[in-house]
């Protein structure tokens, strides 16, 4: 009998020859015709951010990176409207036509993200229960902390710069993550891993609602939400006293909620501001409040009117528009970022995908303000106007 195994097995060998390497495809009727499969610039392939390289980051450690885009698909504190759990999926879709770093380049800045230097990826997404908040919070921060401990790649051409080991306790370059929310709760678990590696940070926070709501009389599980959670990281001291809020529009119980407000650290702009002293006060304000510290940028959607974009949980009338958000980020290109996120994006009530296309396009805004040292100049290459024609 085993004679017989043995015959047939060398037989088996004889006729099926063990393949060393890949057969060629160059003959065959698509590669002879048509080259590499390529994915189509817009509409084909793995979904990532602008098409950015995809890593499951949390658990492959072997690709090094500058900066990061993450997601994380978390809703379960939110007070109105669910849904932002879908919001890193809605975002990268509104992606789609952007690819970094091919198509990338616009006149308002009149740079590439992906040409400035940084290794940029998208690390998916971290698994959330939806089942336990305190569980996710926790999921949210040790993944957080993994990305941001990780070395950097460093750069991959002559214009990157180190632009974090200057505040990090460590003294230690640490990369950067643009994470994709989720509701705003999310900033809690991300301001708990930055305080870890550069200690207290100030947060530039655009939004139609404060978030620093009072929690005195919750329940541990009552106490951290979407509208609180900035309050809960004052207790935790992990903000300095040099925040700012923009877009504020709100409707609130009364003037102690301001009052309360300024005890968390912030200063308040609200969207009328921008009418009544200007885009270009705005920027100055803020950057005069946050100044040379480290700073962390949270952009809730909110904050543009629903008008323009209307897939988000807690929708106020009498936004700011999607230009003039835009034009702000750009106003703050320079300041010492140490990570950004983008948040409360729900496409179940998106029509056109325009939310997520704004956000996404928002984005591309964070990247270019996170690698580069000034405001891009005003005017651009083409136009017809001299500097006397300013307003």
């Amino acid at each position: 009998m085993l004679t017989a195994l043995l015959f047939a097995s060398l037989a088996f060998a004889h006729q099926s020859p063990l393949h060393t390497s890949s057969p060629s495809t160059a003959d065959e009727p698509w590669t002879s015709k048509y080259g590499p499969q390529t994915e189509h610039g817009y509409f084909g392939g793995i979904l990532s951010y602008a098409h950015l390289p995809y890593v499951k980051c949390l658990e492959d450690a072997s690709k090094p990176y500058d900066i990061a885009i993450f997601g994380m698909p978390f809703d379960t504190t939110t007070t109105y409207r669910p849904g932002a759990r879908f919001g890193p999926y809605a975002i990268r879709s509104g992606s789609r036509r952007q690819s970094i770093p091919g198509y990338a380049w616009d006149l308002s800045w009149e740079v590439n993200p992906g040409k400035l230097g940084a290794e940029l990826i998208d690390c998916g997404d971290v698994p959330v229960t939806a089942m336990d908040n305190a569980k996710a919070i926790d999921q949210m921060e040790a993944a957080y902390t993994t990305l941001i401990s990780r070395p950097v790649m460093g750069g991959i051409n002559a214009l990157y710069k180190d632009r974090t080991s200057a505040f990090a306790l460590d003294g230690k370059e640490h990369p950067r993550v643009v994470t994709l929310g989720g509701d705003h709760t999310i900033v809690l678990p991300i301001l708990r891993s930055l305080y870890k590696v550069y200690g207290p940070v100030s947060v530039i926070h655009f939004d139609s609602h404060m978030d620093t709501g009072a929690v005195e009389g919750r329940t541990d599980q009552e106490r951290i939400t979407h509208g609180t959670y900035f309050t809960i990281a004052a207790e935790e001291h992990l903000m300095t006293n040099t925040s700012i809020h923009g877009g504020i529009r709100s409707k609130m119980m009364g003037e102690r909620q301001v009052t309360h407000d300024e005890s968390v650290g912030f200063q308040v702009i609200s969207a009328e501001d921008l009418d009544d002293y200007g885009v270009n006060a705005v920027i100055e304000a803020i950057r005069k409040r946050v100044g040379s510290s480290p700073v962390y940028l949270s952009l809730d959607i909110d904050v543009i009117d629903p008008g323009l974009a209307p897939a988000t949980g807690t929708p106020e009338a009498g936004g700011w528009t999607t230009r003039e958000m835009k034009r702000i980020l750009r106003g703050l290109a320079g300041l010492n970022f140490v990570g950004a996120d983008i948040v409360e994006v729900a496409p179940a009530y998106d029509h056109a995908d325009i939310t997520g296309i704004a956000a996404a396009d928002l984005v591309h805004d964070f990247l270019v303000a996170m690698l580069t040292d000034t405001p891009p100049r005003v005017g651009h290459i083409g136009s017809p106007w001299a500097d006397l024609d300013l307003l």
